[in-house]
């Protein structure tokens, strides 16, 4: 069984606190929504290669949800893992890095990425 546990990264966590509860509810749903289904959200390519975005709306207002997938490993086992059954679930950890709309979204992902050493 493979269970997904969540992160948030500085500006997703930052916007959220200052949010209404009612709409922090909102974006706890999109969350558990992406958790879901993560290939839900747009891959994106470039500079952001690895960085899905998931679109939504709250009164009127498009908001962008910044994600980052765990890396997939191969699920063909090898040959001496023919016995080895895995113990326990496995944890995959996806960090949600930004949401906002779309003003300076992606400029503002970018810097942030870069200050966390996405970029090698």
């Amino acid at each position: 069984d493979m269970l997904l546990t969540q992160g948030y990264k500085r500006p997703f966590a930052t916007f959220v606190k200052k949010q209404h509860k009612p709409f922090q509810a909102v974006i706890e749903d999109e969350v558990l929504e992406v958790c879901a289904n993560p290939a839900m959200g747009e891959a994106k390519v470039g500079d952001l290669e690895g960085i899905l975005v998931h679109k939504f709306s709250y009164k009127k207002q498009l908001y962008l949800m910044a994600y980052h997938l765990p890396e997939t490993h191969d699920a063909t086992p090898k040959a001496d893992e023919d016995d080895a059954e895995q113990e326990g679930p496995q944890f995959l950890f996806m960090d949600f890095y930004q949401i906002g709309s779309h003003e300076n979204f992606y400029d503002d992902l970018k810097a942030y990425l870069r200050a966390d050493g996405w970029y090698k």
